[in-house]
C-alpha cells in the first residue's frame, strides 16, 4: 500500500510502499476515501509545541514514533475484517473516529476516550489516513455517513467534533440567547459557525488576522467580523456586542495574543473554552482570574458519542459543508506546507 510518512520532523513527507495489512481480532482494513489536512498535523510534523517560557513539548518523548502516517479525519470503505468483527458492510462510506485509547481505564469505559492517559490515536499515536488503506482497531469506530460526501463529511472527525464539543461545554442559555466571540476563522472557524447555527446558537463575532479568512467568515454568516491585528481589535468586538461584553469564547488558535483578546473581551463571569494549540505561556495576570470569576477550560477533541451527535446533526441537514479543496494523496506534503503558510481557506482533504 502506498503511504505517505513522517520520516523526520519538519521535512517533507515520504512516500514509503509497505504490504497492505491484515486485519486481525477486531481490526478492519479500510480503502481510505478522503483525508482531511487538519492544522494539529503540522504540530506533529514539527515534532513538538511551544509551551512558551522557553519551552517545547518534545513528541518523541510523548511516545510518537516514527515513521508514521498522518491523518485523523478520514472517511473510508470497508475492504476486509478480522474474524471477530461485525456490524459494517463493504461498499458503504463509514467517518473513522481516531481519538482511540486503551479501552479499558475509567475515562474510556466512561466513554470519553478523547481522556486517555494512553491514547492510541490514528494519525498521531498509530499510523492514520495519508495511505491508501488504514486499519481501525474496532467496527464501534466507524460511523456510516449513507449519502454524504466523504470530502466534506471526513473533517468532521477532528474540526467538526472538536468545535462542536467546545461549544457543548458551554450553557445553552448563553449561546442560544446571546453571541459568542470565535477567535480563528480557518477551517475550525469555519466549522464552528455552522454547527453553532446547527445547535440553536444565536450567532458569533469572529476574530482572525487573515482578509481572506475573515471574509470566509462573513460568508458563513458570522454576525461581524473583526482582524485581530487592528489596534482597536477589542472596542470593535464590544460594539459588535452592543457596547457589552461576551459571555462566552471559544479561543481556536491557542495563542497567547488570541487568549489575552477573548480573555479581555468577557464580561464578568464569563467562559473562555480554549481549544488551539498554536503555543506560548498564558497572558493574564492571575489575580484578574478570581476578581473577574472567569471560567478558563481547555476542550480536547470529542467523545465518541459526541461525534455521533454531531454526524447526526450533520445528515439532517442543519450543517452546511464548510469550503473544502481536494488534492490527490500524492500531494499530501505540499499541502501540509500550503498549510503551513496559511494559503489553506476551510480545509483541505486528500482523495485517492
Amino acid at each position: 500500500m502506498k503511504c505517505y510518512c513522517i520520516t523526520q520532523f519538519s521535512q517533507p513527507l515520504e512516500l514509503i510502499e509497505r504490504q497492505k495489512p491484515e486485519p486481525k481480532g477486531t481490526e478492519v482494513l479500510l480503502k481510505t476515501r478522503a483525508a482531511g489536512v487538519c492544522h494539529s498535523d503540522l504540530h506533529i510534523w514539527e515534532g513538538g509545541y511551544d509551551l512558551g517560557h522557553g519551552k517545547r513539548l518534545s513528541l518523541t518523548d510523548r511516545g510518537i514514533a516514527l515513521p508514521l502516517i498522518m491523518g485523523h479525519e478520514t472517511v473510508g470503505t470497508p475492504v476486509a475484517m478480522g474474524p471477530d468483527a461485525s456490524g459494517v458492510e463493504p461498499g458503504k462510506n463509514y467517518l473513522v473516529y481516531p481519538w482511540i485509547g486503551c479501552g479499558t481505564c475509567d475515562v474510556c469505559t466512561a466513554g470519553q476516550e478523547n481522556y486517555c492517559a494512553t491514547p492510541r490515536s490514528l494519525g498521531v499515536y498509530t499510523d492514520g489516513g495519508y495511505a491508501d488503506h488504514l486499519i481501525v482497531p474496532h467496527p464501534r469506530y466507524l460511523l456510516d455517513i449513507g449519502s454524504l460526501n466523504p470530502a466534506t463529511t471526513a473533517p468532521h472527525a477532528c474540526s467538526g467534533l472538536t468545535t462542536y464539543s467546545a461549544i457543548n461545554k458551554l450553557d445553552p442559555e448563553i449561546y442560544t440567547k446571546r453571541p459568542i466571540l470565535i477567535l480563528g476563522a480557518g477551517g475550525l472557524g469555519l466549522m464552528a459557525i455552522e454547527i453553532l447555527r446547527a445547535m440553536g446558537g444565536h450567532g458569533a463575532i469572529v476574530v482572525d488576522i487573515d482578509p481572506v479568512k475573515l471574509q470566509a467568515a462573513k460568508d458563513a454568516g458570522a454576525l461581524a467580523t473583526v482582524n485581530g491585528n487592528d489596534s482597536d481589535a477589542l472596542e470593535q468586538i464590544l460594539a459588535a456586542n452592543g457596547g457589552q461584553p461576551l459571555q462566552a469564547a471559544v479561543d481556536l488558535v491557542g495563542s497567547a495574543t488570541s487568549t489575552e483578546l477573548g480573555f479581555n473581551a468577557l464580561r464578568k463571569g464569563g467562559s473562555l473554552i480554549i481549544v488551539g494549540l498554536f503555543g506560548g505561556a498564558s497572558p493574564w495576570s492571575l489575580a484578574f482570574i478570581p476578581m473577574r470569576a472567569i471560567r478558563i477550560q481547555g476542550s480536547y477533541t470529542g467523545s465518541l458519542g459526541e461525534l455521533e451527535a454531531l454526524l447526526a446533526l450533520v445528515k439532517s441537514g442543519k450543517v452546511n459543508p464548510i469550503p473544502v479543496t481536494t488534492h490527490g494523496l500524492n500531494e499530501a506534503s505540499d499541502v501540509l506546507h500550503a498549510l503551513h503558510e496559511g494559503r489553506v481557506v476551510g480545509r483541505a482533504v486528500l482523495v485517492d
